[in-house]
């Protein structure tokens, strides 16, 4: 093992419960967060970056908090999008080229499983609530609001790629 794969093997160990909870706190997923820390660790591995050693901890959790930011954005510019999508299932002309994906997503919501999942997205986004007051409402945390909101996210992507 080269020196260089000793150092950030024991950076990793010396670092990685942290930057694992900074992204826990920003993005509230479990797996998100691990793959954040993992990607991490592969760049400096591969030698996408690179750092000042005496700096290690806050440049590590710096790369932690830029990729959970991204994530976030992406996140963001997701849900905009699938507001889109319904609110244009409210409006009676629909131009024929989305009139397929609209009636695929309209199908889509209505097979979403767990049933949870298809009772978030109505409140989310027909009904404008927050994941608070979701959650308020279903009387379970956030956190399994956002989960089930971005299963419901993935099932309604799938179903959109597959008749693409």
């Amino acid at each position: 093992m080269t020196d260089n794969k000793r150092h950030i093997e024991t950076l990793f160990k010396e670092h990685y419960h942290e930057m694992y909870r900074l992204a826990i706190m920003m993005l509230h997923d479990e797996e998100e967060s691990r793959d954040i820390v993992y990607d991490v660790f592969a760049m400096l591995l591969n030698g996408e970056i690179r750092f000042n050693s005496d700096k290690a901890r806050a440049f590590l959790l710096s790369c932690v908090r830029n990729a959970c930011l991204n994530v976030m954005r992406s996140h963001d510019t997701r849900e905009r999008a699938m507001r889109g999508y319904l609110s244009a299932i409210d409006i009676p002309n629909v131009d024929n080229g989305l009139e397929e994906e609209v009636i695929a997503l309209q199908k889509g919501i209505l097979h979403l499983s767990p049933p949870i999942c298809r009772e978030i997205i109505t409140l989310h986004y027909n009904d404008g609530l927050t994941f608070k007051e979701i959650a308020a409402r279903l009387q379970v945390s956030e956190t399994t609001i956002y989960k089930h909101l971005r299963n419901a996210l993935n099932q309604l992507r799938l179903t959109i790629k597959d008749m693409g």
